[in-house]
């Protein structure tokens, strides 16, 4: 998954969200069906149009379903549960990751 970055766009097609996500087009539109907290909104030609938090909201499925292996009920589960906790882990796994990639960049200077 390439990193969603939050930008001063207030809405994102669906052809962009899933390049951020690296996944297929239809898997966005499957979750949209199966997660009530995804809720893009549609033009008149019935084109999604996903907010920052529809995009925040589709990092925690990508990372419950994709990263953590969940099934759709248990990451279903787990957000109705235990949304905050999953947010925390998700932001705290995206600040490692930029840690790591600092230092290996480092590493390959010296």
């Amino acid at each position: 998954m390439s990193e969603p970055t939050k930008s001063n766009k207030l809405y994102y097609s669906i052809g962009e969200v899933s390049a951020m996500f690296d996944v297929n087009t239809s898997l966005i539109r499957f979750w949209e069906k199966e997660f009530t907290i995804l809720k893009p909104k549609k033009n008149k030609k019935g084109n999604r149009l996903f907010t920052q938090k529809d995009v925040d909201n589709l990092t925690l499925i990508y990372h419950l379903v994709k990263e953590k292996g969940y099934t759709l009920e248990g990451a279903k589960k787990k957000l109705r549960e235990k949304k905050d906790e999953t947010l925390d882990e998700v932001e705290m796994l995206k600040s490692l990751k930029k840690i790591k990639g600092f230092l290996e960049d480092l590493k390959a200077e010296l």
